[in-house]
């Protein structure tokens, strides 16, 4: 994995925590946790889109983020575990992943260009 895809994990994490601090914030250094988190995970997005697809460095964030988010809320915040929600989150992820494969020749070429 090159450090253009690390920084957009880096970013997807950073979005779980953000997407977290904004339901369960509630004194000023969660907030600023929370602010401080957004900044940092757009931040990080930003620095990968200008090497990368712009819209599969979105998708994959996205799609990071919302699987982070629903697995962090399962096995952090207790939501009852469901087939359903684990199958849908490993369609995302497959769609992801595939979008992550299908966008890596296309950097190779920008690199030779």
């Amino acid at each position: 994995m090159n450090s253009n895809w690390m920084k957009v994990f880096i970013a997807a994490i950073f979005e779980v925590a953000w997407v977290i601090g904004l339901k369960h914030a509630d004194g000023f250094l969660e907030w600023t946790g929370t602010v401080l988190a957004i900044w940092v995970s757009f931040y990080y997005m930003i620095l990968a889109s200008r090497n990368l697809p712009v819209g599969t460095v979105y998708a994959v964030f996205v799609g990071l983020g919302t699987a982070g988010t629903v697995l962090a809320d399962i096995v952090i915040f207790g939501e009852p575990f469901k087939a359903e929600k684990i199958l849908l989150i490993a369609i995302l992820l497959a769609g992801v992943i595939g979008l992550k494969m299908v966008s890596g020749d296309s950097e190779k070429e920008e690199a030779e260009s």
